[in-house]
């Protein structure tokens, strides 16, 4: 069977294409763990955004599905469905399965309109998308693939969900990144890739969709499985590796095993980017930092969230974020944590979200001055209402969404207000600030990757000013109201990529 495996192209604001091209793993993971004899492509379109129709065009011309799989955010749902009637136009007989957490937490999206899909993967994909094409080889039923929807005589039936997986036990293969039919991924000019040491979370945090899809859990891949993935990467030209674990410091003394196993390996010669919490690397920075960056570590994500309580308490994060002592909470663990890491050399990319129910316009701005103070580059987001989380149902109890259009569902475009403070505004605050903070961190880029900047700074400032002209804004010679409203408009016009 041939089989086509697409991830959207739609990006984040924060991850803009000229610095920042990631695979999506969870396709390469598909195939790897389809069985062999199948042919399989992966293909990014976040490596060819002006090029979407076209790419799509030769893929199908040149790979032939007779099945095709796309991996869906909720922001990207509106593209998705254009694809999917690209591909029912080029290939009428083409059977077309959807996964990723959108589909899985609202499948409902997917059963209906102009071009309904056949197959909604839910959950972890692996597992189940390997059944559905056995059972599609075999010409067997479908009913009996744990995690599956399917579409039969007009109608959907949705099979029972699929525990989650242990990992442990070596029934989830490795990643075929050899599958990839584009090439082009990098972060800061070096090739990048991404690996996959554990799954899962048991926080409760009210914006999370993780947990909403797979339960409140932890699981982890046996080091041996991890340091052969990294291996891969490496081996396939990756000089960045991105830990896409949900949760890496969950078990902060397997953290510090894994990074003297990467130090023992000799996997230390390339730059980790990893996500961690505040709590984990405040209590234990003084043996983990130092520890991290031997085996490689250069850039950490920090799920800050919020430096108030209040804002922590309604998105369920202030126990992640505690700083601990004797025991007990003794206030907020984020500037030990950042203390820790910069001590070591490392970048902290600061997870920040603006704009909860109660905030005011003072609120938000204590916010983005700790951002402006602390942290080396901002990811700074608003609340967004995904489907099913506790926070959409709170939202939506409050009245407080006033953005129904999902493809601006990418956490930088404000679609709730709070009880104070419009979401225009809200989006307004934040856009100003954060633009002073990326130009302040080209800085450290020119440091780490110098014919990088030399190549790409000109990109860079007209992607960070876009709207307005970086000379200008730095005169001040620009009505910021007025390059705002032009900053919204490029960016609604970005989004149109089928």
């Amino acid at each position: 069977m041939n089989i086509l495996l697409v991830s959207m192209p739609d990006s984040f604001e924060h991850m803009p294409t000229v610095g920042i091209r990631m695979p999506n793993g969870a396709l390469s993971s598909l195939a790897g763990n389809v069985d062999p004899h199948h042919r399989v492509g992966v293909a990014d379109l976040v490596l060819v955004q002006r090029e979407v129709r076209s790419t799509i065009e030769r893929l199908v011309r040149e790979q032939a599905p007779d099945l095709v799989g796309l991996s869906i955010m909720t922001f990207q749902r509106k593209t998705a469905r254009r694809i999917v009637e690209l591909l029912r136009a080029l290939r009428p007989d083409v059977r077309i399965a959807v996964g990723g957490y959108d589909p899985s937490l609202a499948p409902e999206a997917y059963t209906d309109g102009p071009a309904p899909v056949d197959f909604i993967v839910r959950g972890e994909g692996e597992l189940t998308f390997r059944n559905l094409v056995r059972a599609l080889e075999r010409g067997s039923g479908l009913d009996a693939v744990a995690g599956l929807s399917y579409r039969t005589a007009g109608t959907f039936h949705h099979n029972p969900d699929r525990p989650v997986h242990g990992l442990g036990d070596g029934e989830i293969r490795p990643p075929n990144r050899d599958a990839r039919v584009l090439q082009g991924y990098e972060f800061l000019g070096r090739q990048v890739d991404v690996v996959e040491t554990s799954r899962g979370c048991t926080f409760d945090c009210s914006f999370c969709s993780i947990i909403e899809m797979r339960g409140r859990n932890f699981h982890t891949f046996t080091f041996d499985r991890v340091l052969a993935d990294i291996r891969d990467a490496r081996d396939h030209g990756a000089r960045a590796i991105f830990l896409v674990d949900d949760n890496i410091t969950l078990n902060v003394r397997r953290f510090e095993a894994l990074c003297q196993a990467i130090i023992d390996a000799g996997l230390d010669d390339v730059d980790y980017l990893v996500q961690a919490m505040t709590s984990a690397i405040a209590a234990h920075g003084p043996t983990l930092a130092p520890l991290m960056r031997r085996a490689g570590f250069r850039y950490v994500f920090l799920g800050i969230e919020n430096i108030l309580d209040d804002d922590l308490r309604f998105l369920r994060a202030r126990a992640k974020n505690a700083l601990r002592g004797s025991g007990q909470s003794a206030g907020n663990a984020t500037t030990a944590a950042i203390e820790h890491l910069h001590r070591h050399g490392m970048y902290v990319v600061g997870g920040l979200i603006v704009g909860n129910p109660d905030d005011t316009p003072a609120s938000i701005e204590a916010n983005l001055e700790f951002a402006r103070r602390w942290i080396d580059y901002p990811y700074i987001q608003h609340p967004t209402p995904y489907p099913r989380t506790p926070m959409t149902r709170e939202f939506r109890e409050r009245g407080l969404v006033i953005n129904e259009n999902l493809e601006e569902y990418d956490g930088t475009t404000a679609v709730v207000r709070t009880e104070h403070v419009a979401a225009e505004e809200i989006e307004f605050l934040r856009w100003r600030a954060e633009r002073w903070m990326k130009v302040r961190h080209m800085r450290a880029v020119v440091k780490a990757s110098p014919r990088f900047v030399l190549r790409n700074w000109r990109t860079m400032l007209a992607h960070t000013f876009r709207g307005g002209s970086f000379l200008k804004a730095l005169l001040g010679l620009e009505d910021e109201r007025a390059v705002f409203a032009r900053y919204r408009a490029i960016r609604k016009r970005e989004r149109e990529y089928v």
